[in-house]
């Protein structure tokens, strides 16, 4: 498997709720790729959001088979997919 970036810009900002519901949908878009036999998995993401606390899109890690596969997740699922890039090396921050 291969280790993707996406951005996700929302049009609008959205609430706390309206992300977890997001995540439930994505959880099980998942499931169902991976029932169909495609390797996919969701690593983590990372929120943003504005200065009323709303977020305004995430940046989230997934492994999959391909970049394809990513797009469909994002397509079944309902999310969007600003931008898919593979992961490159790691940059140490400050210590």
């Amino acid at each position: 498997m291969n280790d993707y970036l996406i951005l996700r810009e929302l049009p609008e900002p959205i609430s706390r709720d309206d992300l977890h519901a997001a995540a439930e949908q994505s959880g099980e878009t998942l499931e169902e790729l991976r029932s169909e036999g495609v390797d996919i998995r969701w690593v983590d993401s990372e929120v943003l959001t504005n200065d009323d606390g709303e977020v305004t899109g995430t940046f989230c890690h997934y492994q999959a088979e391909s970049e394809d596969a990513v797009r469909e997740h994002a397509d079944r699922a309902g999310l969007p997919a600003t931008r898919i890039d593979r992961q490159g090396e790691p940059l140490a921050g400050e210590d």
